[in-house]
């Protein structure tokens, strides 16, 4: 295989919803580009993507694929994302490393929620969108309804390029009105036949060819004034038009394909060879410093690595892109987020598990490697003289998550070697050893993808494990004022312990003046601060700690041993063990043994003091509470609310969007715990949701209850 210059590279994502049919369409690109002799099915389990085991057991994409064609002297590198939200780290590191979005839209549903969160991505990004229309031989497509919610989707952007004569089982030719030329194929699709436009679509035609010409003029001035001039283009002047409206988002043309039957999949490698932007002309990545770093095969080596992955019988493949300069076999590098060095084994270009040695690879191509030391996703190795970091991808929060524990307890530290393994292959699978919850929790994007996590650890690394609930970080707090004393006093011949203390506790909220008294049952306790300690908890909330002792009562050194005893209770609070938060204490008074008195003495009295003071003083338990944005196709809206209802949620606001409902809601982490499994059942996987924590709320009383129950009859169990 030749080496490739910059200027001569494409960088492509194929994105879409689960069932789209982007592993189809990649077997058909693959096949009309001579990489593959004969196409696989997904059925089949013989596809150039989806080659993981786990792929293989499942029947859906769960890492992107990366694979390149040779298409008209262009260099065509493509990422085939998985479609299932529950992957869509794939899809996001994808976008991040390549330069256009193909976004294929499945003909029997048209656009669909995971459309729109594909879509939200590229405009996050700034990436170029194209639209594939696949799919047009299903009896359920209904061509123009779907032309119709895009146009109501995305506006005037969104331009026909292409449009079918006939849907269904029967659909075999098209309109191109870029080109303006009917295709048609016969039954084993491949190359068109290209005919004039029949006269019965002439006026169609004519009329979609002058909205793309004018969509292509608006891009450039020059193109303008001749379109003003003359109300046509030539077809160059038009791709010229089409390729400066993706750079900058003001057109996103729409094409058709029937990937199964490879019916439209050459014309569509053919405008992206020709029309699809190159790396060269795609606005700059930015270094960790800001600085924008040019795409030059001259600059400085520097290599970006977005994926790695334990691939059947080769071990670890590390995935990159030359960011800047050139990279050979055998160069040493460095790597500036490890500080470790490295040297170049041999380099690939992809196909999926199949890797073509390369001698070269330039700015802006996509590769891999093997047998690295040192390399994480996310890490960048550069040259000598050249200090370039990277941290572009940005993945969203989890929304899933499983306590999970080996069978065998023996297997434990196997099974967290195991898990941070994985993540270095999907950083959207995140591993918390909990100390407050005593369990390790995986956290994820969906009951999938922790499923799929459960099944190669079982299967790939032979550790049986338990998926359970985890617990929830529940926090306590008080409401009202109390008081309490307590003596800790042990007597066992030679020196005893003593150890007195009275305090008032008091619930904590920012900007509270300093207390001057306090009455209880009539009596009045005057304050004297001597010291005050704020403490900002490392779980959230205050302690607010006031030493108002006077007379010498306590002994200034054994402050530190009383406040040692409050914040052992903080971090287990009296009603369940959680941690306990804005609370003000005030120590008033005690007594001290001059012989007798230690630190110990001090904290235990502090602990006991503390707990009767909380327990009286109206103690509460808070709950985590989420914002929650669901995603949902108005005919499912009412389904959906109503299993939120019956989720503790509130419900915070609708809003139509993009062809969708988006519903905004309040609701408690403990009625997440199985959402993403139960919003699937009810939409058909139809529906997407976000989340993120918001605060700390009550609990009803009644949940109250059963908490404080719990956790006696857990301790009474472990005692």
């Amino acid at each position: 295989m030749r080496v490739y210059q910059t200027d001569e590279i494409k960088n492509i994502a194929l994105l879409g919803s689960a069932g789209s049919g982007k592993t189809t369409l990649a077997e058909s690109m693959l096949y009309e580009a001579g990489v593959i002799k004969r196409r696989g099915t997904v059925e089949g389990k013989n596809t150039v993507s989806d080659y993981f085991p786990v792929e293989l057991e499942y029947g859906y994409s769960v890492f992107p694929t990366v694979f390149h064609v040779e298409w008209n002297n262009k260099k065509l590198n493509i990422i085939d994302c998985p479609g299932s939200d529950d992957f869509i780290g794939g899809a996001i590191t994808s976008l991040n490393v390549t330069d256009q979005a193909v976004i294929l839209i499945n003909g029997q549903f048209g656009p669909e929620v995971g459309t729109q969160n594909n879509f939200r991505y590229t405009e996050k990004l700034k990436k170029p969108v194209i639209f594939l229309i696949n799919q047009l031989d299903s009896d359920k497509c209904d061509y123009d309804n779907i032309i119709e919610q895009m146009k109501d989707i995305y506006g005037g952007k969104c331009v026909e390029i292409q449009y079918p004569l006939e849907t269904g089982p029967n659909f075999h030719s098209l309109i191109d009105v870029l080109i303006m030329k009917k295709l048609s194929w016969g039954p084993d699709g491949g190359e068109p036949k290209r005919e004039e436009i029949p006269a019965e679509e002439m006026d169609k035609a004519m009329e979609l060819h002058k909205a793309l010409v004018e969509a292509a003029a608006e891009n450039d001035d020059q193109l303008m004034e001749k379109f003003f001039d003359t109300e046509t283009l030539t077809e160059d002047e038009m791709r010229e038009g089409i390729r400066k409206g993706l750079v900058t988002r003001s057109i996103f043309p729409v094409f058709c394909v029937d990937a199964h039957k490879d019916m439209g999949v050459q014309r569509l490698m053919e405008f992206l060879g020709n029309v699809v932007p190159f790396v060269s002309e795609m606005p700059k990545v930015r270094n960790t410093r800001g600085e924008e770093v040019t795409p030059d095969s001259n600059g400085p080596e520097s290599l970006y690595f977005f994926k790695s992955g334990i691939e059947p019988h080769i071990g670890e493949v590390s995935y990159f892109k030359v960011m800047s300069g050139s990279v050979k076999p055998g160069d040493d590098l460095f790597n500036a987020d490890r500080g470790s060095k490295e040297r170049m084994g041999q380099i690939y270009v992809c196909a999926g598990a199949n890797r073509i040695p390369v001698d070269q690879l330039n700015a802006g191509d996509i590769g891999c490697t093997v047998k690295l030391k040192d390399v994480k996703t996310g890490n960048t190795l550069d040259g000598k003289g050249t200090e370039e970091r990277f941290d572009f991808i940005k993945y969203p929060n989890p929304k899933y998550s499983r306590a999970v524990k080996a069978n065998n307890p023996q297997d434990t530290e196997k099974m967290m070697a195991a898990l941070l393994k994985m993540r270095q292959e999907d950083p959207t699978w995140v591993v918390e050893q909990s100390k407050e919850l005593r369990q390790t929790i995986v956290h994820g994007q969906g009951e999938f993808h922790l499923r799929t996590l459960k099944w190669r650890l079982e299967n790939n690394e032979k550790i049986p494990v338990t998926f359970e609930e985890p617990k929830i970080p529940y926090r306590e707090t008080i409401t009202k004022k109390a008081k309490a004393e307590y003596r800790h006093k042990k007597q066992s011949g030679g020196a005893g312990q003593f150890g007195e203390v009275h305090l008032i506790v008091e619930p904590y909220a920012e900007g509270m003046p300093d207390p001057v008294s306090y009455n209880f049952g009539g009596q009045e306790f005057k304050m004297n601060i001597k010291q005050k300690e704020e403490r900002d908890l490392p779980w959230g909330g205050k302690l607010v700690f006031i030493n108002s002792v006077v007379g010498g009562a306590i002994d200034q050194r054994f402050m530190p041993a009383i406040l040692k005893g409050v914040m052992d209770c903080m971090e287990h609070g009296p009603l369940t063990g959680s941690y306990a938060r804005d609370v003000r204490v005030v120590v008033y008074d005690g007594k001290m043994h001059p012989v007798d008195s230690n630190e110990l003495s001090f904290t235990l009295a502090a602990r006991h003091a503390f707990s009767m003071a909380f327990k009286e003083a109206g103690p509460k338990i808070l709950e985590p509470i989420y914002d929650l944005e669901v995603y949902v196709p108005s005919d499912y809206m009412g389904d959906v609310m109503s299993d939120l209802q019956g989720r503790r949620a509130i419900i915070m606001g609708m809003d139509a969007e993009a062809g969708y409902q988006k519903l905004s809601a309040k609701i408690p982490l403990k009625e997440l715990s199985n959402y993403s499994v139960a919003l699937s059942s009810l939409t058909g996987g139809r529906a997407s949701f976000t989340t993120k924590f918001a605060s700390y709320e009550l609990v009803p009383n009644d949940i109250q209850q059963k908490l404080i129950a719990a956790h006696e009859a857990e301790a009474a169990a472990e005692e």
